[in-house]
């Protein structure tokens, strides 16, 4: 059996996973392997699975690498183990309507179960800001999102810039931003809501802030989705929020040229971010690892 096709079976948390194509490789640009993002998503587990945890995950995957097309999935596949833990979930606009199509995601909750996925060339995990129960029965949001997306020649520099003012416009309402630089080329900035909200109230929260600096800061900021109104400013996406609506986890990797990560990141290096145009750049997988090893979860 050529190496290209050859698969091997592992014990993954008394699970029995066949394994296959460890030597393809997914980022042509570095050479990285499917067989070096397994032992990423393995390594980075320890706090990964805490922020997917009674998320439902929808995955984008990449077959034959990032050089080649990829596809968004939200239900499960055909051949999904019944150890998988799913929750069933009405689709936009009949939630309410007993009965409606529904979709059947994955949810996330032991290595295991992302060894799986991530065998399955689902590099990038995305999430909902609500949750579901033991049961799969779908709950509130328990966090607020806000995705800042800097529209040409503005970049993360001054995503960082907008990012301490959306910092100080949450702390006003009694919430502590965590910022996570989105391993494309923005930030996301997280805040933990002191009680569960309906999504479209927390949509119409992270809305109030995007317009609020949008009004103090036109020059820098907008609020409005319309993509030739954000040249040379940092767009504040607050639709993420919404119930349909996902946003990449903390930890997942990026479908890019290169094994970027949504990787949290502290506000002392996103103040120097916003003072210096290097100041803060998005990080490889093996950086990750690294600030994990030495600094521990910066999410939590």
């Amino acid at each position: 059996m050529s190496p290209a096709k050859e698969e091997v079976r592992v014990d993954v948390d008394g699970r029995t996973l066949t394994i296959s194509n460890l030597h393809k490789v997914m980022y042509p640009r570095t050479g990285t392997t499917k067989g070096e993002v397994l032992n990423y998503y393995a390594q980075v587990a320890p706090v990964l699975l805490p922020h997917l945890a009674g998320r439902c995950v929808t995955r984008i995957r990449w077959p034959h690498g990032v050089q080649e097309g990829s596809f968004f999935e939200k239900n499960v596949p055909q051949g999904t183990p019944s150890w998988v833990h799913t929750a069933k979930v009405p689709t936009t606009g009949s939630r309410a309507q007993s009965g409606s199509d529904t979709l059947v995601f994955p949810v996330v909750d032991d290595l295991a179960t992302l060894t799986w996925l991530v065998n399955l060339a689902a590099l990038e995990l995305h999430v909902h800001q609500w949750t579901v129960d033991g049961r799969g029965r779908v709950r509130g949001a328990d966090r607020v999102v806000i995705d800042l997306d800097p529209g040409e020649p503005a970049g993360l520099h001054e995503c960082c810039q907008v990012a301490l003012r959306v910092r100080d416009k949450l702390a006003e309402r009694g919430l502590e931003a965590r910022p996570v630089t989105s391993g494309s080329k923005g930030l996301h900035l997280y805040a933990t809501l002191p009680r569960r909200l309906p999504p479209d109230e927390s949509t119409a929260l992270a809305k109030e802030v995007a317009e609020e600096l949008q009004g103090e800061h036109p020059q820098l900021v907008t609020a409005t989705m319309t993509k030739t109104r954000r040249t040379g400013k940092v767009f504040l996406d607050w639709s993420q929020n919404a119930g349909s609506k996902t946003t990449i986890s903390p930890y997942s990797l990026r479908g890019r040229e290169v094994p970027t990560v949504a990787a949290p990141v502290s506000w002392a290096e996103v103040e120097q971010g916003a003072e210096d145009v290097e100041g803060l750049r998005q990080l490889r997988l093996e950086e990750v690892l690294d600030r994990v090893a030495e600094r521990g979860d910066l999410f939590a």
